[in-house]
């Protein structure tokens, strides 16, 4: 039952959180393809630090409700500019982002240059975790440090308030 409860987490994920050789998991917007999942991560896209150079990650995928449904171990493969899996992946990638600036060969054509990472990563062989042996903890933790952090201004005031005397 546990491998058709990842199969299908798998077919409705939008986001998972990944976790990399015990760090703390991050949400990383995702796309599903023939039974694994696709993250982009590099330069001017969502960070993912040491996904591309890992051999595994752990993968943990929720549910219809929002909640945690299963976890799973899962290969990482990284998919390299020119190869026949680069040039069928990344424009399906491309064509499913929302906001990107630039046509989706114009988008391909630019992860390529900088360098960013596609990574695919199908579930491993191992047993998944699903209820009700899934952790009770939240998993919570204090916000990390990120360079997408705005400075916060006043509001903006149509007009001149004045002080009361």
């Amino acid at each position: 039952m546990t491998t058709e409860l990842v199969a299908e987490a798998i077919k409705k994920a939008g986001i998972a959180w990944i976790s990399v050789d015990g760090q703390p998991a991050r949400g990383l917007w995702v796309m599903p393809h023939d039974g694994g999942l696709v993250v982009l991560s590099g330069p001017g896209e969502q960070a993912a630090p040491r996904l591309a150079e890992a051999a595994t990650a752990q993968v943990r995928l929720r549910g219809d409700t929002g909640g945690l449904i299963v976890i799973t171990e899962a290969r990482v493969e990284r998919l390299t500019p020119g190869t026949d899996a680069w040039t069928e992946i990344a424009p399906q990638v491309a064509a499913k982002r929302l906001n990107a600036a630039g046509t989706a060969e114009e988008q391909v054509a630019r992860w390529a240059e900088a360098g960013c990472a596609l990574v695919r990563l199908t579930p491993a062989d191992t047993a998944p975790i699903a209820a009700p042996d899934l952790p009770t903890e939240a998993g919570a933790a204090p916000p990390r440090e990120t360079p997408a952090r705005v400075p916060v201004r006043r509001p903006f005031r149509l007009h001149r308030v004045r002080k009361k005397r």
